[in-house]
């Protein structure tokens, strides 16, 4: 490609256009949009993109380039969840994203998160905001450990859903025959959606190392080799 490589405040220019369009219109940005509001060459902004993609700020489509494809926590296909703002749609990444995107955003004190469980096509909605959990039995399930997701991050976010019961997680569990993952309570999943994307929309955001990340997990409720800590 001509020209030099892309520096790291056009990284920032880029990263943060994908993640404010994201947020004010619940859709991915393409390079010609993102060019016009960085006023970088759509070539510069395709680099940019891989870069991104490569440093795990973002995820591309593994069969187009251009195409955004999540934006944590942001999603720009559907994977189980809606999440309705009071002008705003997105598709909820997964449930872990979609509990967070009122904690992001601040002009979104609370929106209206919907999903349907997985094993018998109940509907749920909740009200989530800022303040407190929703109330709720429902729970949810994690099929991926942290240390995988990024194996294949579309599909482990696409695996963090949110069932009625624990019964209705084993019942999923024998159909799909897949092994359990982690099953959190709604106060726990609030908890871990609350500050995980904490800055993201802000200049020079670097994403937790995996010490740190440790950290916040515990710090939030959660347990064990799943969220690399210490067995119970």
């Amino acid at each position: 490609m001509k020209g030099t490589m892309v520096d790291r405040e056009q990284l920032e220019d880029v990263r943060l256009a994908v993640y404010t369009g994201f947020a004010r219109t619940g859709r991915a940005p393409g390079p010609p949009e993102l060019a016009a509001r960085t006023g970088l060459a759509v070539d510069r902004v395709r680099q940019a993109l891989r870069h991104l993609h490569e440093s795990r700020d973002l995820v591309l489509d593994t069969g187009d380039g251009d195409r955004v494809v999540m934006a944590h926590p942001f999603s720009a296909v559907p994977l189980g969840f809606s999440v309705m703002g009071e002008r705003t749609l997105w598709w909820g990444g997964c449930a872990w994203d979609s509990f967070a995107i009122p904690h992001l955003l601040r002009d979104e004190p609370a929106v209206l998160v919907a999903t349907g469980c997985p094993a018998c096509d109940t509907p749920h909605a909740w009200r989530v905001g800022r303040d407190a959990p929703p109330p709720g039995d429902q729970v949810a399930h994690f099929l991926v450990p942290v240390h995988h997701i990024w194996d294949d991050v579309v599909h482990a976010c696409a695996n963090q859903r949110l069932f009625c019961s624990v019964a209705c997680v084993e019942v999923w569990l024998e159909r799909t025959r897949q092994a359990r993952g982690y099953v959190m309570d709604l106060a726990t999943l609030w908890r871990l959606a609350r500050g995980w994307y904490a800055g993201r929309l802000d200049r020079g955001y670097t994403r937790r190392d995996p010490s740190s990340a440790a950290a916040y997990f515990a710090q939030v409720g959660l347990h064990g080799p799943f969220w690399g800590l210490p067995a119970d």
